[in-house]
């Protein structure tokens, strides 16, 4: 740690103070004032507040009994201050900046710029260029260049669907008609006796009515198709022929 930041320790903190109150005193006509934190001070004030900073630090030291109340008074006067102390630097290290004795009675050291080597910047720019190529950086042209591609997609094509079979209707079994059988007439023998004549009568033989089809539907499954039963057959009087007429014998 520079000298101009000594370090943390009380007694190094109040020698660096005596030493800054010691030169100016020592530079009291060189230095008649300053210009702090926006306010214009003399040197006199300034070593005031230094001299205040240095009391509280060593009334700090003087007793252990009152030594954490002490503390806390000295920090908050450190606090207060610090901006103080900084500026007193700063105007001390631009008015005497080429005057390395002169700010060594102030018990600070002239500003040195860093010193750079060839060997030191050729290393820099070989770990610069290696962590871009790690990390990929890319200028803007090198970002221009590189362009995205898209793959088409073919819209999937939905599959035809089959054509719906119409229902097929039942199939029509015509049914049979069924005539009524018709017995023969048979011929009856006329009686002995001679009966008088008798016109035959003509009697109409009833037929009949015709049994119209009806179409019955069958399901999936075909059943046997049993004929309905036939009536009875109709019952046709029998026929009685005349008797032929003979010759009338006289006795």
């Amino acid at each position: 740690m520079g000298i101009n930041t000594p370090n943390n320790n009380r007694i190094d903190k109040i020698t660096a103070e005596q030493t800054l109150v010691d030169g100016f005193n020592l530079h009291a006509t060189a230095i008649p004032s300053m210009v702090i934190d926006g306010v214009l001070r003399t040197t006199k004030d300034i070593v005031a507040t230094l001299q205040s900073r240095i009391d509280s630090a060593k009334s700090a030291l003087s007793t252990k009994a009152t030594w954490q109340a002490t503390i806390r008074s000295d920090q908050a006067l450190r606090d207060t201050t610090k901006t103080f102390v900084s500026g007193v630097k700063q105007g001390l290290l631009v008015a005497f900046g080429g005057r390395l004795d002169t700010l060594a009675d102030f018990g600070l050291t002239a500003r040195t710029k860093p010193v750079v080597t060839p060997e030191e910047k050729i290393a820099r720019t070989a770990k610069a260029q290696a962590t871009r190529a790690a990390r990929h950086t890319m200028g803007t042209k090198q970002k221009a260049a590189i362009k995205g591609t898209v793959t088409p997609t073919v819209p999937a094509t939905a599959a035809p669907s089959a054509p719906t079979p119409n229902p097929t209707p039942p199939a029509m079994v015509p049914t049979v008609p069924v005539t009524p059988a018709t017995l023969p007439v048979q011929p009856v023998a006329a009686p002995a006796t001679t009966p008088p004549p008798v016109s035959p009568v003509a009697t109409p033989v009833q037929t009949p009515p015709p049994v119209h089809p009806v179409a019955t539907p069958v399901a999936a499954t075909p059943s046997p198709v049993t004929p309905a039963p036939a009536g009875p057959a109709p019952t046709t009087p029998p026929v009685i022929p005349a008797a032929p007429e003979g010759p009338t014998h006289t006795a």
